[in-house]
């Protein structure tokens, strides 16, 4: 999935000629802390409520503080794995996102990302989640997928972090209810078993509404 794919449509970019105090009006009304500024399809910044903030006078235009603005966005076909890093990496809730010709395509908003991810990580298909801990020199994707599909179960998705102690949490979301075929051969194979959890329809149903709840705040 590339960045061109997560642009959300519910967040305009503002204008220059546009005052500090319109910004901040925006903001508060679609629940982010940054907006592009945009003219003609040309992206001048990104415009952050800490920069209205600092204006000497906010009602003023955009366009008298452009040159101070960060220019933080990202080309419409780098991998969502690079959205996140941005984002993440700059402590964005809007992310500006150019095309190919260096002209304004839109913008990515967290919560919009949020939502794609959760469907790039199957959080609503039923089955379970297992997390192993793994040494990093002994972790090997096509060895875990080997054991879980030997028990006849799909690895829907996962994802891995390092821990304090430098070995790896490799989390997987499986396809089967029933996975205790599964955790015995990982045992067998002297994986460590952290944790694991089944999820049946009232906890699959319970996190859906969690998520949509989470949803309905960030649209507030």
């Amino acid at each position: 999935m590339q960045a061109i794919d997560l642009i959300s449509d519910n967040i305009p970019p503002i204008r220059p000629e546009d005052t500090g105090v319109k910004a901040l009006k925006w903001m508060d009304e679609f629940k982010v802390s940054h907006l592009p500024v945009v003219r003609d399809r040309q992206f001048l910044g990104l415009l952050s409520d800490a920069d209205v903030l600092d204006m000497n006078a906010p009602d003023e235009a955009i366009e008298n503080y452009v040159d101070e603005l960060d220019k933080i966005w990202i080309d419409g076909s780098k991998h969502y794995y690079d959205v996140l890093k941005a984002i993440g990496d700059e402590h964005l809730s809007v992310l500006p996102v150019l095309d190919a010709d260096g002209n304004y395509a839109g913008s990515i908003s967290v919560s919009n990302l949020m939502e794609k991810m959760a469907n790039v990580a199957a959080v609503s298909d039923p089955g379970s989640v297992l997390i192993l801990e793994v040494k990093a020199q002994d972790y090997s994707l096509a060895h875990i997928a080997q054991i879980v599909e030997a028990n006849d179960g799909k690895i829907l998705s996962m994802y891995i972090a390092r821990t304090n102690e430098g070995n790896l949490d490799v989390t997987l979301k499986i396809n089967r209810p029933e996975i205790n075929g599964i955790i015995q051969t990982f045992q067998r194979y002297n994986y460590i078993i952290k944790s694991s959890y089944h999820i049946n329809n009232y906890y699959n149903d319970d996190l859906k509404n969690r998520y949509e709840g989470l949803m309905n705040f960030l649209d507030l």
